[in-house]
């Protein structure tokens, strides 16, 4: 019988469960035992926080990581980013992936004038003296390494924070950076 389970992936923690390079690195087996077989679906980098799905069923993984299943983060970028700005990233923008170029597919995208309170301070990334910051909401039905950020920065934005929100039905609200939930399904 498989096993699913819900991540609030807080700052600084890497998207695996094993990590062999000298570097000491914090892994998502320190925020719970997981059960032998336990993958991340889609990964976050270490620098981004949000929601994370951890599956032992490899079918599933493949479900939710297919171009049907809406992938929506929130990203605090360097600077007031306008509507304009935004339309841009709506429409594909061309970014870097494994040295060759690439243009986004169409997304879904608009400026947040308010942020939900359940996605919490994170860490400290600058204040105020080093100029103003927006933020974004991006979702995607795709995903390429680091894209968000690839995105923003191609639009002339550089994102600060980033943190996944929603993946399919099921959103962050609710869990706490860190923590765990076992669920029966999810709700894609």
């Amino acid at each position: 019988m498989h096993r699913h389970f819900l991540l609030h992936k807080p700052h600084s923690y890497l998207s695996q469960f094993i990590y062999e390079q000298k570097r000491k690195k914090r892994l998502l087996g320190e925020l719970f035992d997981f059960p032998e077989g336990t993958m991340a679906v889609g990964r976050l980098d270490e620098d981004s926080e949000g929601l994370l799905f951890l599956t032992t069923d490899g079918k599933v993984s493949e479900q939710v990581r297919s171009k049907k299943v809406e992938k929506e983060y929130y990203a605090q970028v360097d600077g007031i980013i306008t509507q304009e700005t935004v339309d841009l990233m709506t429409k594909g923008v061309e970014i870097g992936i494994n040295g060759s170029k690439y243009l986004t597919r169409n997304c879904k995208a608009h400026l947040l004038h308010e942020l939900p309170n359940y996605i919490g301070p994170g860490r400290r990334i600058r204040d105020e003296r080093h100029g103003p910051t927006s933020w974004v909401s991006v979702t995607l039905t795709e995903g390429k390494f680091r894209q968000v950020r690839k995105m923003t920065a191609a639009v002339g934005f550089p994102t600060l924070r980033l943190v996944r929100i929603r993946i399919g039905n099921t959103t962050l609200k609710g869990l706490q950076a860190g923590e765990v939930l076992e669920v029966q399904a999810f709700d894609i």
